[in-house]
């Protein structure tokens, strides 16, 4: 008898100490504030949601690609130990295709929130907005889809229509419920 006592006794411990860590076995943290949130929401939509203000130009973008990117990317964004920008247009339904920004990439507006969230790699997010709409401005530049006495800013960089633009596909997979982002893909 002693045994089931001790056993029982036991189990309503364990039920207790379970349902006591379900509740927060800390007691620390709290629910973040729309402030702290809003100033983490910097995603940017393919369509310009959410860009900021600002604006840069080809040239002062030439400049900021010099001192923070050519290291890595190469003078013109012909790569180097990272990965090319320019080029490639022409390749994606080649054996070999070359994937770059002018090449590849669906939207303007996501180049300003990959930039700005990932680059310089040692130092990501310490461009300012100008020198992002700059650099960004150069490297569209570089792959012919920005004249080179151009300046970016919000509208302009979302009016501008990527080359592969439609040749994305959405995943058709039954579990996922976003609808097809782009057409005209038959025959690849």
């Amino acid at each position: 008898m002693r045994r089931l006592e001790v056993a029982a006794l036991s189990v309503v411990a364990l039920i207790c100490t379970t349902q006591a860590y379900a509740q927060s076995p800390y007691g620390i943290g709290r629910v973040a504030t729309p402030a702290e949130i809003a100033g983490w929401n910097i995603d940017v939509g393919g369509d310009g949601s959410n860009l900021p203000p600002g604006s840069g130009s080809v040239s002062h973008g030439r400049e900021v690609f010099a001192q923070q990117c050519a290291a890595c990317h190469g003078n013109k964004g012909e790569g180097g130990i990272g990965d090319r920008l320019a080029g490639g247009q022409g390749t994606l339904a080649t054996e070999k295709p070359v994937r770059t920004v002018g090449s590849y990439w669906p939207y303007a507006p996501t180049l300003f929130d990959y930039i700005r969230r990932a680059m310089p790699q040692n130092a990501p997010e310490s461009l300012s907005n100008d020198d992002v709409y700059a650099v960004s401005a150069y490297i569209l530049n570089l792959n012919g889809l920005l004249p080179a006495d151009s300046t970016l800013d919000a509208k302009t960089l979302s009016a501008i229509k990527m080359p592969n633009r439609n040749d994305f596909v959405g995943d058709t997979r039954p579990d996922v419920k976003n609808p097809q982002c782009m057409t005209r893909c038959e025959g690849r």
